[in-house]
């Protein structure tokens, strides 16, 4: 060993483990990360061992993919004692579980487990000079023999299909073949019910569609830019600039290979100018899941997550469609070759309203992704104890429930053209960061003041910010809108946004208000703020009373209580204007 290569542990394995160890128990289990793409199903798999006082988990990384960024971070959080790779291959265990090939796996001291990290065995990795013959990852000689011989002894596959597939190019393997489900399937499953909290936690409102946009790694994937069409640069500033704000919530999952591939600072420097228009990134380990569940749509590509989602019935357009990386007889390569495209230089938002209109689930991806739907946690937890020869505990195997993530809506910094259109009291407002092409109504402009141009604020009839009603920094809402109508001479309202469904403004001319959400309402406030700009602009007061505005927009109807603030610190009063300098008068 080199100096600079980790020491291996000594306690809970190791030459004197007995002397330091606080608990002997009967058997160990290993679980060997190539990255954390097949981290990502290991972890759907730890809770069959809990609360099983004979088995001592350990966990090492193999060191053998390219993709070794968010491993240290990965086993932190676990909390497992970490093998280095030398001594993982020196200490006997009694079940080595992995969810990927390479490293030497072979080379282990006992029982081998291998599960696919992905939707079956589907791709082939590229190999130059290959022409096309590259062997199907998993279910080929070059993953699943050493010198000539089969070294796993439980090969999960989650339908016959590949046991079929596997017997035509290794039927060397087939009798470690064990049919026992998809575990990160049957966790969506378990997780369906709860899909309305998983969309609340990204903020997504009534009548919002939610799309998700995914990309598996390599250059082919929506991410990439190998393919025939380096969609990506250009899709997203039309998304952001095409589909309104309050008619949909973009959010984007990608594979962990691009995540900790290229770094997530690096993701989020190119998708800068995105996210300040309202995209926001899913954790890819942790909440990639939730958000699919959420999904009204996904924009996606030749990946698993969008075979998943067509699996769940969700419909699913195509911006990467290449099958070069497919294995042709695998079910995903039959998806994508009938999946509908997205037209990278047609309306995305036509687009996806005539995928939602016309969508008719295709039957594959639910018939193929899993032979055993529901059934994987019993199915794998009887195979590991079996190659562990140990009996099984008495509890049922159960996998974990998909966690609430926190809550996450959307922030968007960038500027919004916002178009409105006055009827009385019922307003219908659309918001978008560009000009679309049919937009009609009346126009002003929404500028957040977290805006990355100050530039931006000068122009701007309406700015916005988010804030707690006490947050010393800015002095509440009063003393922060009166801050911003004083600086900036062009601003006809100020609008400070305190929760999910209210909001303070104040107007130039006509006083301070609070607006909250009436029965049944649920759109963004400072949408509800941009109803009320459009109204007063119209010549209308509100009364000392108070009014309902009914502002129209996601396809609903949301009341708005409009009610003039009380007199206070910060109110036209306590200002020392004059309520006729402030517009309407605010009661006492």
């Amino acid at each position: 060993m080199g100096s600079a290569d980790p020491l291996p542990i000594r306690v809970p394995v190791g030459a004197d483990s007995d002397r330091w160890a606080s608990r002997a128990t009967h058997r160990r289990v290993l679980l060997v990360v190539h990255n954390v793409t097949s981290a990502g199903r290991l972890l759907d798999v730890l809770p069959l061992f809990h609360d099983d006082f004979r088995v001592q988990l350990l966990a090492t990384s193999t060191e053998s993919s390219a993709f070794q960024g968010g491993i240290r971070e990965l086993f932190a959080e676990l909390g497992l004692p970490v093998l280095p790779w030398e001594q993982a291959l020196e200490t006997p265990v009694d079940l080595a579980v992995s969810a990927s090939f390479g490293g030497q796996l072979h080379r282990l001291h006992g029982k081998l487990a291998v599960l696919s990290h992905g939707v079956g065995y589907t791709k082939k990795l590229m190999t130059p000079g290959a022409g096309g013959q590259e062997p199907t990852f998993g279910l080929s000689p070059e993953w699943l023999l050493a010198n000539g011989e089969p070294f796993v002894d439980g090969l999960v596959l989650s339908h016959p299909e590949q046991l079929e597939r596997l017997r035509n190019t290794c039927p060397e393997a087939e009798a470690a073949a064990v049919l026992a489900g998809d575990p990160c399937f049957d966790r969506l499953l378990a997780g369906r019910p709860y899909r309305e909290r998983f969309r609340r936690a990204l903020g997504v409102r009534r009548g919002q569609r939610l799309v998700v946009l995914n990309s598996t790694w390599n250059p082919e994937g929506l991410f990439g830019n190998g393919g025939d069409h380096d969609v990506l640069p250009s899709l997203l500033p039309r998304l952001a600039a095409e589909l309104p704000a309050d008619d949909y919530r973009l959010v984007a999952v990608l594979h962990p290979n691009i995540w900790y591939g290229h770094g997530p600072g690096q993701i989020r420097v190119w998708l800068d100018r995105a996210r300040r228009g309202g995209l926001t990134l899913i954790d890819p380990v942790h909440a990639w899941r939730q958000a699919l569940l959420a999904a009204d749509v996904v924009v996606g590509d030749f990946g698993a997550v969008s075979y998943y989602a067509a699996a769940l019935g969700i419909p699913v357009l195509l911006a990467s469609a290449t099958r070069d990386r497919l294995d042709p007889a695998a079910p995903l390569a039959t998806f994508v070759r009938e999946a509908p495209r997205l037209d990278p230089h047609g309306p995305p938002r036509d687009q996806l309203e005539e995928l939602l209109a016309w969508h008719r689930p295709l039957p594959g991806p639910a018939e193929f992704t899993s032979s055993a739907p529901g059934a994987s946690a019993a199915l794998l937890r009887r195979l590991f104890y079996t190659l562990m020869d140990l009996p099984e505990p008495a509890a049922p195997a159960l996998l974990e429930p998909l966690p609430l993530p926190p809550y996450d809506p959307p922030r968007r910094t960038a500027p919004l053209n916002v178009r409105t259109r006055v009827h009385g009291t019922e307003v219908r407002v659309e918001r978008t960061t560009g000009h679309p092409y049919d937009a009609v109504g009346e126009a002003h402009l929404a500028v957040h003041e977290d805006t990355r141009d100050p530039g931006d604020l000068e122009p701007a009839d309406v700015i916005v910010r988010e804030g707690r009603p006490d947050d010393p920094r800015l002095g509440g809402p009063r003393e922060w809108t009166a801050e911003v109508l004083d600086r900036y001479p062009h601003c006809a309202l100020a609008v400070y946004v305190s929760g999910p469904d209210r909001c303070t403004v104040r107007s130039r001319e006509h006083g301070v208000f609070e607006l909250s959400a009436g029965p049944g309402a649920d759109a963004d406030p400072a949408a509800y703020a941009s109803s009320l700009h459009a109204w007063l602009a119209g010549g209308r007061t509100v009364p000392p009373g108070g009014t309902t505005l009914r502002v129209h927009t996601a396809g609903g109807v949301h009341p708005v209580a409009v009610a003039p603030a009380s007199a206070g610190p910060g109110s036209a009063a306590a200002d020392g204007r004059d309520a006729s300098d402030a517009g309407s008068p605010a009661p006492g």
